[in-house]
């Protein structure tokens, strides 16, 4: 029996709603491909509340009572990014750890003018995560969450663009963003804007594409290497920038050259040494270069490719002792499902998952193929044996969960 790849691509298999048109584009996963997706930006008025996402008690809480440390936390002023030591200190008795963050130095920095930008919210505030994980599924590339808090009337960062793209999703109060077209279409992550710097700044002195003040509610898609500048206008902006780690071509040519490589490990000939005396490698290059092109015609660079996409993202949290407790109660009338966000995959008798691969008889085939689904079952249903071993693996969760 031959069972194909299979994905878990749903964001919600529960309800079937998406939250890119739900909440943040009130397009269809495919109007939005076609017209927006990596080629202009979107202004999306009204487009939701997030109050359920992130607020002002969310910032407060984070910053004084969460014993976050750097660098969960960057502070920027007038387009510099100050030194983590201005507004760190030591945790106190029983936290040894000398850069959590001092709650007095950021009321002060932050009264002072200063820009708090709350990084990787996908690891620190629950609902953030969650949302940032349906938004992943949905797109197939991972997403990092920051909140950014701007006292009135003052702007973080100068004109730059970022190499990802972003959802803006504005939060509390106004911002005022003014956004050019691009000097360096499509950058990838090693070619940051300040290599380009001179030209950021000409460009930011022409007329702007879009200059437009965020509200509430309000969305603003940027697609990487657009221009923009963003100022705080009569009260203190909160927005969460929602960052697309965009999977690129170049990417894959680089997954693609890598299996190339791995598979040259085994061909004799390539790991001969270069001849004495070898001036340069014009003698070698020609047998170098055919054998190359013979590998990458042959490899698949797939596996890399899903191996590394698995490692950019973590699955849906997992409390141990619900888990243990969820093992020792384990009955036929269990009710169980996939644990969200495990990019599980199944590849012949193997599932790959973000915790790990397991491999499966032949006869559970066809019942792992099931849950790839995302659906509640019961454990009589899908065997106890099965079960057990998946809620050990951390592959199951307890359906309540």
């Amino acid at each position: 029996m031959s069972i194909s790849p299979i994905e878990l691509q749903d964001a919600d298999p529960r309800t079937g709603v998406g939250v890119l048109d739900a909440r943040l584009t009130h397009l269809s996963r495919q109007e939005f491909a076609r017209e927006f997706w990596a080629r202009a930006p979107l202004l999306t008025r009204g487009a939701s509340d997030f109050a359920d996402l992130f607020s002002a008690d969310a910032v407060d809480e984070l910053i004084s009572r969460r014993g976050l440390r750097t660098p969960f936390l960057r502070v920027a002023k007038d387009g510099a990014t100050l030194p983590a030591s201005s507004f760190t200190a030591p945790g106190g008795v029983g936290a040894s750890v000398a850069d959590q963050l001092d709650d007095t130095a950021l009321w002060r920095s932050f009264a002072d003018g200063a820009t708090l930008v709350l990084q990787a919210l996908q690891r620190t505030w629950e609902p953030v995560a969650d949302f940032s994980a349906r938004l992943g599924t949905e797109l197939g590339h991972p997403v990092q969450a920051n909140a950014y808090v701007t006292p009135p009337q003052n702007r973080g960062f100068d004109d730059h663009y970022d190499v990802h793209d972003v959802f803006v999703l504005q939060v509390a109060g106004t911002k005022r963003w003014i956004i050019h077209e691009p000097v360096h279409p499509d950058p990838l992550r090693d070619q940051p804007w300040t290599d380009h710097r001179s030209a950021v700044e000409e460009a930011a002195k022409g007329d702007a594409c879009l200059d437009t003040v965020l509200e509430p509610g309000d969305v603003l898609y940027l697609p990487r290497g657009w221009l923009h500048a963003a100022q705080a206008q009569g009260a203190v902006s909160i927005h969460l920038t929602l960052g697309i780690h965009n999977w690129t071509r170049h990417a894959l040519a680089e997954q693609l050259a890598q299996s190339a490589l791995a598979l040259l490990r085994d061909d004799p000939q390539m790991r001969r040494s270069l001849p004495l005396g070898t001036d340069g490698p014009a003698d070698e290059l020609g047998i170098v270069r055919e054998r190359l092109i013979a590998a990458l015609t042959e490899t698949d660079p797939a596996p890399l490719f899903h191996r590394t996409r698995r490692r950019q993202a973590r699955p849906a949290p997992l409390g141990p002792l619900a888990q243990l407790d969820a093992v020792d109660r384990l009955a036929p009338d269990s009710q169980v499902r996939l644990r969200e966000a495990l990019d599980a995959r199944l590849e012949g008798r193997r599932l790959h998952t973000r915790v790990g691969w397991l491999d499966f008889q032949e006869k559970d085939l066809p019942t792992v193929n099931r849950l790839l689904g995302g659906q509640v079952h019961t454990a009589h249903d899908l065997g106890l044996e099965l079960v057990e071993r998946l809620l050990r693996a951390g592959v199951l969760v307890p359906a309540e969960q």
